[in-house]
């Protein structure tokens, strides 16, 4: 286990007795993961620490979401539709699930094997109270999908994983644009995947991705 996995662990004890009071006015935030195409990523853990002083380890893990290669893919194509380079005009939400009994984030701790180097990767990612409270506020906006006007929140925080350790995070919701919240360069991990207990074996790279990388390298600097 690692030691910052052992500190919220202790936090979270510590916490336990502390008053929980959300402070948005829905009943859970969301946390997603995005990859640009062919860069795949294998999230080992996304812990919370939230407004609240509690932690909840966890709160993401698996794959994020990703453009290409499809789930449904076969084989290597003759021609690859995706790119990449950069970051997308509009970000989506991501893969991922709502934080359910937590208040809003303080600090993301995401832990990640970015597939394409191989590389393991570890950073914090601070929420300042400036986007927190971007989340507690309803903005009246038109959402085009029914046609109706609505009080929306920005209830969801979208998180970009690209190789070089590079995480890049926004907070978004129905309807609404996204705001950038930061980009963080990540440390590597100097005990390797899953904490130093997979003898340095990564997650494994899909056919695709790798026949991508061998015939256009990695766009490092785009992101």
């Amino acid at each position: 286990m690692s030691k910052l996995l052992v500190a919220a662990v202790l936090l979270l004890l510590l916490s336990g007795c502390a008053t929980h009071n959300h402070s948005m006015h829905y009943d859970a935030w969301r946390l997603g993961f995005f990859a640009p195409d062919y860069m795949e990523v294998w999230i080992e853990t996304a812990d919370v620490f939230d407004g609240s002083g509690l932690v909840y380890v966890q709160a993401g893990s698996g794959l994020p979401s990703i453009g290409y290669p499809r789930a449904l893919s076969r084989g290597i194509p003759e021609v690859f539709r995706g790119d990449p380079k950069g970051w997308p005009g509009r970000v989506g939400w991501g893969a991922g699930k709502y934080v359910r009994g937590a208040d809003l984030p303080k600090q993301i701790y995401v832990r990640w094997q970015s597939l394409v180097e191989p590389q393991t990767y570890h950073t914090r990612i601070d929420i300042p109270e400036s986007i927190r409270e971007i989340m507690r506020k309803g903005e009246r906006t038109f959402c085009r999908a029914d046609g109706k006007w609505i009080t929306g929140y920005r209830e969801a925080i979208v998180i970009g994983l690209a190789p070089g350790g590079i995480a890049k995070a926004w907070v978004t919701g129905p309807c609404l644009s996204p705001i950038e919240v930061t980009r963080v360069q990540a440390k590597v991990d100097p005990v390797g995947p899953y904490d130093g207990r997979a003898g340095g074996k990564h997650y494994p790279l899909s056919p695709t991705s790798k026949a991508y990388i061998e015939k256009f390298g990695v766009p490092y600097g785009s992101w």
